[in-house]
């Protein structure tokens, strides 16, 4: 898949929300942690296990990856992007990304799943990074990127406010994500790194 790639069309998307948000005298690092608030909103819905929490889940995680999208579109539109700030994005979104698979843990009780999940996640993301610390470049490539991870988080929690019973293997579709993200996140690490390997 992977959503990163039309990162250009969110950014034509993006003017009345950093016009808004540069009225309202927020800074770039102001959206970061709405942004995270959300996250969090989300985890704490996911983890209700409710099927309107799962709903309100879903729409604080698309939320919040769309106002990860904003912060850095502000920054540019103020000119005042930077290393902290940018520093600051990514830490937060570590963070946001462990609150939500954390949610969706304790809502379904799949732990095992969601240590190997969450584990997954974690490594896609420090190969991003990593690979931009040693100066290959950025990577984003790969089976899973966060857009796709946010996509398919705010569908699932959609789907399981409407059916959460279990449809494979004792798994409802909760529990199906959290084994996606523990296979996928993984492979996905590994593909960034021999991508990033083949251009040393």
């Amino acid at each position: 898949m992977t959503l990163d790639q039309y990162r250009s069309v969110a950014d034509r998307l993006l003017g009345p929300w950093v016009r808004a948000a540069a009225r309202l005298g927020l800074s770039p690092d102001q959206v970061s942690l709405l942004a995270f608030g959300a996250a969090v909103a989300a985890a704490g819905a996911f983890a209700a296990g409710d099927p309107f929490f799962y709903a309100l889940g879903a729409v604080c995680v698309l939320l919040n990856g769309w106002l990860d999208v904003v912060d850095g579109a502000l920054a540019r539109h103020l000119e005042i992007a930077s290393d902290g700030g940018d520093l600051l994005d990514h830490v937060l979104d570590r963070y946001a990304d462990i609150a939500i698979i954390a949610g969706f843990t304790v809502g379904t009780g799949a732990y095992a799943l969601g240590f190997l999940a969450v584990t997954g996640v974690l490594m896609t993301s420090y190969m991003g990074t990593q690979i931009q610390a040693v100066g290959i470049g950025r990577e984003y490539g790969g089976l899973l990127g966060r857009a796709d991870r946010l996509a398919l988080m705010g569908i699932v929690g959609l789907v399981a406010a409407v059916y959460a019973v279990p449809v494979v293997a004792g798994l409802n579709v909760v529990g199906l994500l959290l084994a996606l993200f523990a296979a996928v996140g993984h492979l996905t690490a590994v593909q960034r790194f021999l991508g990033a390997w083949r251009d040393v």
